[in-house]
């Protein structure tokens, strides 16, 4: 049943369909199911996405007929722009050359059931967070900086950290709506650096993938989840590592 993945990585759906009641009714029933979805009414509307860099698609639903740009020609732009499994969905027989190019066929109306059962073949594990790889903090770079400053002042450093990821947090957020990839790549390099310095692991690990892989505006949207889990851990450290903190809960 829709929604029992949740602990595996379910791909992105990019849902071509001029037919509003049908668009709307599939979006429903895959966003319940816990899927992101994206949707097009028509087959330049869907290229637009692509090229705006605001979907990367790991499944795309197909109408076959459709006004304008569809069929086989609508394919072959859709592979030029991605390696998505492209599924044509269809309320009756679509010609054979248009089947042959798809990967797959869905006959409407289709259960949602059906639905499920072909998405999962495009489920996968997830990667493993950079957060359960790397420590909280470099033990090396703690007793460096406590060997330099007072235990007041190493605490002055990871609770000005843990501010100053809180902030970036929001506005790695905004810039993954705004589909500014340019400024997310420029963040996570804010936050590598920062981190790094500090010997904030976890958090520096972040940084780096938000700057290697901030095109992939939908890797960026889960890696912040893991951005709020070192800042969570930093928080932690802070109590009990440091003894006098903030308190992790705030």
């Amino acid at each position: 049943m829709f929604g029992m993945a949740s602990n595996r990585k379910l791909p992105v759906v990019l849902l071509i369909d001029d037919d509003m009641v049908s668009r709307e009714v599939i979006a429903t029933v895959l966003t319940m199911g816990g899927y992101a979805v994206h949707t097009a009414e028509d087959g330049n509307d869907a290229l637009d996405l692509l090229d705006g860099g605001m979907c990367t698609p790991g499944v795309i639903l197909m109408d076959a007929q459709m006004p304008g740009l569809s069929g086989n020609e609508l394919i072959e732009q859709l592979r030029a722009r991605s390696t998505a499994f492209l599924y044509v969905i269809s309320g009756s027989g679509p010609p054979a050359a248009v089947i042959q190019a798809a990967d797959g066929l869905l006959m409407k109306p289709f259960t949602p059931e059906t639905l499920e059962r072909a998405l999962q073949q495009h489920v996968t594990q997830p990667e493993a967070s950079p957060v359960t790889d790397e420590p909280v903090v470099s033990s090396t770079t703690l007793a460096e900086l406590r060997s330099i400053m007072p235990e007041s002042g190493v605490r002055e450093i990871f609770s000005a950290i843990v501010s100053d990821l809180e902030k970036r947090h929001s506005l790695l957020a905004a810039a993954i709506e705004q589909g500014d990839s340019a400024e997310v790549r420029r963040l996570g390099h804010s936050i590598k650096g920062g981190c790094a310095m500090a010997g904030a692991l976890q958090a520096r690990r972040v940084g780096e993938l938000l700057e290697s892989r901030g095109d992939d505006l939908e890797y960026s949207r889960l890696v912040l989840v893991d951005l709020q889990a070192a800042t969570l851990n930093l928080k932690r450290m802070l109590v009990a590592e440091l003894s006098r903190g903030i308190d992790p809960a705030a």
